[in-house]
Formats: C-alpha cells, structure tokens, sequence
C-alpha cells in the first residue's frame, strides 16, 4: 500500500506548482495583518477635554481656566473628564472677578462633560472614540468620510465613563477569534479546505465592509466579533490547504516562514494605510477593499487532493494534480490514484480519544496545565505589545511600523532555531529575553525615550520569535492519538489570552510602566515554566500517551510493559524514524 506521499513524489518539491501555490496561499494572508489589528488606529484615543459652550457667557480668561489641571505621568495636565461649575464660573465672570487672583480655583465645584469634549486632531481625524460628526475637519476639506459619519451617527465619546468600550471592542474581535477557532477546522473537514477559505475571506471582507456604515458601537462590535471568525476561519483555511498540498520539505518552510512573513507584511501596511487616511471610516474602506483581490485567487488556487481523496472523489484529485504536473513540466502517469492502493488508514476501527484523555497520567496533565498557561501569556505579551503601540512615545504610524518589521527576523531567528538548536531552551531564552527588557523599561529615564522604544521593540522580538517556536514545540511534545485535541487546547487559552490583552494596555492609563511590568513578569514565568517541559529536538514524535517524554523533577512509575518499552525508545532513539512536524 503506497500512501499519498509516494504517489505524487513524481511532481518533486519545488516546481511552478508548489511555487504558485506557496506564494498566493501566503499572499491570502496579507489581508489578516491588517484587519486583526487595525483596531490601533480605529480606536485610538486623542488628547480631549471637556467642551466649553460658546453660549456660557465666559471671559476669555475664565474659559482658559475652566479646566482643572491634574497630574498625569509626573506632569500638570488639563482633566480630561472634569471641568469647573459653568454657572459658578459664569457668575464670577460678571462680576469682573479673575481666576487664581480673586478666586481660588482648587475651592471650586467640579462636574462631568456635560456638554461633551474638544478633541485633539494633532494625530486623528476621526476614530471609533471620536466619532466626529464633520464639519471641523482641515480647512476647505469636504470628504465622504465628513458626509458618512454626519449622516451615519452622533458622536461616541467612547472616553471618561465609556472608555472601557475601545477595549471591549478589542476583545470581542477575539471573541470572534475564539469561535471561529472552534468552528474552522471542522468546516473545513465537512465542505473542503478551499470552499472554506473562500467562504471566510468572503465573510471577513462583507462584515469588514458593513462597518464602515456603523451607526453605533454596538453594531461596530457586533461586526468586528464576525470580522474575527472570519479572519481565523481563512487563515486555518489556507494553512491546512498549504501543508496538504507541498510537500515535506515544502511545508515547514511554509509553517514557519510563509504564513507568518506574509502577516508580517501585511502587519506593515497598517501604519502606512493609517499615515495617509486619518478618518477611521475611509481607512476602514481602504483596508477592506484589498480582500477583493482575492476573488481571482479562486481558479488558480487548487481544492486539496488529500481531502477530495478522503472524500472518495478520486478522479478529481487525479485531474488536479494531473494538471499540477503540466504546471511542472512533468509528464504524470498513466494512472496516479487507485483506490485500491491509496487506503485511508484512519479508516480502521482505533481507539477513540477524547478531550479528558489530556489528563489521563500526571505526565501529560502536567504537560497541557504548562503548555495551557505558557500559551495564554505569549498571546498575552504578543498582542498587548502590539496593541500598545499607540502609548509609545514619538509618532504612532512609526511605533506601529516597527513592530510589525520587528517580527521579520524574529520569525526566521526562531525558524533557524526550530532547524539546530534544542526547543526547551531556545524558547526559554526568547521568553527570558522578551521579559527581562519589558521589566527593565520602567528604569529607564524619562528623556531616553528612544531607548524605551528600542526595548519595547526588544521584548516584542523575543516574545514573537517565542509564539512562532510554541507551534511546533507544543505539536513534538503530544502524542499523536491526542495530538489534535492538545494543539487544539493550547490554541484556545492563546485565544483566551488575547481577550485579556486590550485590558493589559488599558492599565496604562493609570500607571504606564503598569503593562509592562505585568507582562515582562508573566514572560519571564513561562520562561521558567518553559525548562521545566521535556526536550523533543531529536527524538521521535510519540504516537501513544505512554512514549511521551516526561516533564522534568516529575517522579513517574512505569505502569505496564508498553511503558517500559517506550522508555527503551527514549534511551534508543536512532532505532526509530524522527519526523518533522
């Protein structure tokens, strides 16, 4: 019996075929760079104050003084959510009275926005938390963006006593995130990998595009959670269509380099977009339009032929890669698929797993318990360094830039790692790396600011090259009867982990060092927690729960012979085949 491997080898493994496919499988990518965090500039937040009506009847003087002042990050800053009594201030204005001479300003009542804030426009047109209405935009400007948003909705103000909404809308993008995660995978086993991709880049694009005419946050979330399960959706979509297409050399490249690079740059275009449309509609729009461009993807793009096969559609897996060899310039052979060779081994009557077999010993429950939290405080230190971008000092479209070159190299450092060195220690390190530079931030002297931002850059590097590393360190250390369901489970407490990452950012409004302190102190954990897993470079991938290899100072008895025997493999390991995930 010849599996499917063996039966296509004659295409080889980098020809125009696997070349096309590889480029526009990645290329599909680019859109989820940008939509998954465009909420940076969506959603940032402009210096405001409170609005002072023409119509109140104040001096000049007392205008300026309507606004108290309060410490904000060591210095005297206007509040941003209280003002002086207006009718107060107004009675001392008739009487001819000046402010900070013949009346004390800190012995005066204090009330909320009532008339609702000024905002700075130094940075932003227009955001989600703004929400203008147009009409004060730059000199002579009439746009689309000033005609939507007057005739869409009033303003936000997602600020003051609403300002937990900006972050909410973060998380419920990755609420979306999370259920897409459950959803994707066995859609795309019921209808096809590319049916699926398709649907979901379609699905991402419309819901991305029916935001831009929000007339509400509420229905701004409610969008952008459905945004979220389609961007997942496509790109599990493409990474299952890509490794079941190329071949074994092929795909770790892809894995590792492909997928993540091709994010990477799309992650790039972010700030630039955003540099140039400072309206949060218009820039909305002009990320959503690129998913069109996938539309001609769809006849070039070819259906897996694993799963036409495992779905018995033979013929139409043999015309695929029938014409991937043309492609190639290979003459196929006269038959390529018989059903009677290519026999799904799945098929055979096996033990079924299940979801309690991850804590079926106290080897593998230590591990998930470990790979659970390791997971949930990468996501967390990934996306809140990148949501964070904004609160760095200097300009926030180069802040952005930077953080998005920045995981360049770190996901072919953390490739070249994956090829030489061992994975406990090579992730510890980058873990202990990203952590260590993050708690160093808040000693580092105001007027530095440049190197504040060096070390942000730093800790997002380590945590980056660190989130590239668990993939395939996590996949080595399950066996494979539960090598699914573990991946499975630790990509879920990773979504969990980006649901609290918005409010990881949101502390820094009350203290700016808080953020980083938080989660250079979690990095630094799951580096300690990272060398105590079992190393995997080397060894054998193990097929049941007994060949694991064991979690270090966990005492383990053996229980049965097939567990002595899988001690044999740990200590003969050259006997036995290692493959690469």
């Amino acid at each position: 019996m010849r599996d499917y491997e063996e039966v296509t080898a004659f295409l080889g493994e980098w020809g125009r075929f696997q070349r096309l496919v590889f480029f526009l499988l990645s290329a599909s990518i680019v859109p989820n760079g940008f939509n998954g965090l465009s909420i940076v500039f969506l959603a940032g937040t402009p210096e405001h104050r409170c609005a002072v009506p023409r119509g109140a009847n104040l001096s000049s003087e007392w205008r300026n003084a309507s606004i108290p002042l309060e410490l904000r990050g060591g210095r005297a800053e206007p509040s941003r959510c209280r003002r002086y009594r207006l009718a107060a201030l107004a009675n001392f204005s008739a009487l001819g009275l000046r402010p900070g001479f013949d009346v004390e300003l800190e012995s005066l009542e204090q009330e909320p926005c009532l008339d609702g804030w000024e905002y700075s426009r130094d940075i932003y047109h227009s955001t989600i938390v703004t929400q203008v209405r147009g009409g004060g935009g730059r000199e002579g400007k009439s746009c689309l963006s000033e005609r939507l948003s007057s005739s869409l909705s009033p303003q936000w103000n997602l600020v003051c006593d609403n300002d937990w909404k900006g972050p909410l809308s973060t998380s419920l993008f990755f609420v979306g995130v999370l259920l897409g995660s459950f959803v994707s995978g066995q859609l795309s086993d019921k209808f096809g990998r590319k049916s699926v991709l398709f649907a979901t880049l379609a699905m991402q694009t419309g819901f991305s595009f029916i935001q831009v005419f929000s007339t509400s946050w509420e229905m701004f979330s409610v969008f952008f959670l459905l945004v979220g399960m389609g961007q997942i959706s496509n790109y599990v979509a493409a990474f299952v269509l890509g490794t079941e297409i190329l071949g074994k050399s092929i795909r770790v490249l892809f894995c590792t380099l492909g997928v993540c690079i091709f994010y990477a740059f799309g992650y790039m275009l972010l700030p630039l977009f955003a540099y140039f449309i400072r309206d949060w509609r218009m820039l909305l729009l002009a990320l959503t339009l690129p998913g069109l461009l996938c539309i001609p993807l769809w006849w070039v793009i070819p259906e897996s032929p694993r799963w036409l096969i495992s779905q018995g559609r033979f013929q139409e897996a043999e015309d695929i890669i029938r014409k991937a060899a043309k492609t190639n310039g290979i003459t196929a052979p006269d038959v390529i698929f018989d059903p009677s060779e290519l026999q799904d081994t799945n098929s055979q009557k096996q033990q079924t797993y299940t979801i309690l077999d991850l804590m079926r010993t106290r080897n593998i429950l230590t591990i998930t318990i470990m790979s659970v939290v390791i997971w949930m405080i990468i996501s967390v230190g990934y996306f809140g360094l990148s949501l964070d971008t904004p609160n760095l000092h200097g300009d926030v479209y180069l802040n952005c830039f930077l953080s998005a070159v920045i995981e360049v190299p770190a996901y072919i450092i953390s490739w070249l790692l994956l090829r030489n060195l061992p994975r406990r220690y090579s992730m510890a390190a980058a873990l202990f790396l990203g952590g260590c530079v993050l708690l160093f931030i808040q000693l580092v002297p105001s007027h530095l600011r440049t190197l504040s931002i060096m070390l942000v850059m730093l800790g997002k590097f380590g945590i980056t090259s660190a989130f590239s590393t668990v993939y395939v360190y996590t996949a080595e250390l399950y066996p494979t009867v539960v090598r699914n369901m573990g991946v499975g489970a630790s990509s879920m407490a990773s979504r969990l982990g980006s649901i609290l990452s918005p409010y990881f950012v949101y502390l820094g409004a009350y203290d700016r060092f808080l953020p980083y302190i938080l989660m250079g102190s979690l990095t630094v954990l799951s580096g300690i927690l990272t060398l105590f897993l079992p190393e995997s470079y080397g060894m054998p991938l193990p097929d049941t729960i007994e060949q694991m290899l064991l979690v270090k100072g966990l005492e383990y008895r053996p229980a049965s012979s097939s567990t002595r025997a899988s001690k044999e493999e740990e200590e003969n390991p050259e006997i036995f085949k290692s493959t690469a995930f």
